[in-house]
């Protein structure tokens, strides 16, 4: 006996899966005011949360911004003060050793003195007589000339040696000449002054001009 006929054997199921769906009514129809209303709110919605992402970046970039600023800051002012601190030490370990031998010297300049000083009250004039006195005399002076040697010497290394005589005189100004002071006076003023020079240089020129005259009357 022959099997019944079944139809959906014929019918592709996966092409039927696949297949569009049919184009219907909905889809063409003019969206209503609550759907345009629904889409302005997501749009808004949108908006904000890109708001609110921006002002985040913003945040984030003046963070990164005073972040950068303290560490050129810190580079800046690390160099500065290695540089500084440095050139402070050269300077002070320099003045340290000067300050060192100008005491090494003083102290030594100090013994000298001493040594120059008992020299020189070591001397007793009234221990001398006829048979030592060119002798201690030569003493007296070795031992005087050696001490003003000593102070004279000891003064270029110490300036301190010359106390208040150390300080420079102040430079005066010289005084004016009455020369210069010439363009000062008054045109009338002037003009007395050359009348005066000249008068008599006129009077002679008056004179001799008078006895030329005379002479070529007389011939």
């Amino acid at each position: 006996m022959a099997a019944e006929y079944d139809a959906t054997e014929f019918i592709d199921t996966d092409f039927q899966a696949h297949k569009s769906p049919a184009v219907t009514g909905d889809s063409l129809r003019a969206p209503t005011r609550e759907e345009v209303d629904r889409k302005v709110v997501e749009a808004q919605q949108k908006l904000a949360e890109l708001k609110r992402a921006q002002e985040e970046l913003e945040r984030e970039r003046s963070t990164l911004e005073e972040l950068r600023r303290r560490q050129v800051e810190f580079q800046n002012g690390r160099q500065e003060i290695i540089h500084n601190l440095t050139r402070g030490l050269g300077l002070l370990e320099e003045a340290s050793f000067n300050a060192r031998r100008e005491a090494e010297q003083m102290n030594k300049t100090i013994a000298d003195f001493r040594d120059a000083l008992s020299k020189v009250e070591a001397i007793h004039e009234e221990a001398w007589n006829k048979e030592n006195f060119n002798v201690e005399l030569t003493r007296a002076l070795t031992a005087v000339e050696n001490a003003r040697m000593e102070w004279n010497s000891a003064r270029l290394k110490v300036p301190a040696l010359d106390g208040e005589n150390a300080k420079k005189p102040e430079v005066q100004a010289a005084p004016v000449p009455q020369a210069m002071a010439m363009p000062e006076l008054s045109f009338g003023r002037l003009c007395k002054i050359g009348l005066a020079l000249t008068w008599p240089l006129l009077i002679i020129a008056i004179g001799a001009l008078g006895v030329f005259i005379a002479i070529l009357v007389h011939h």
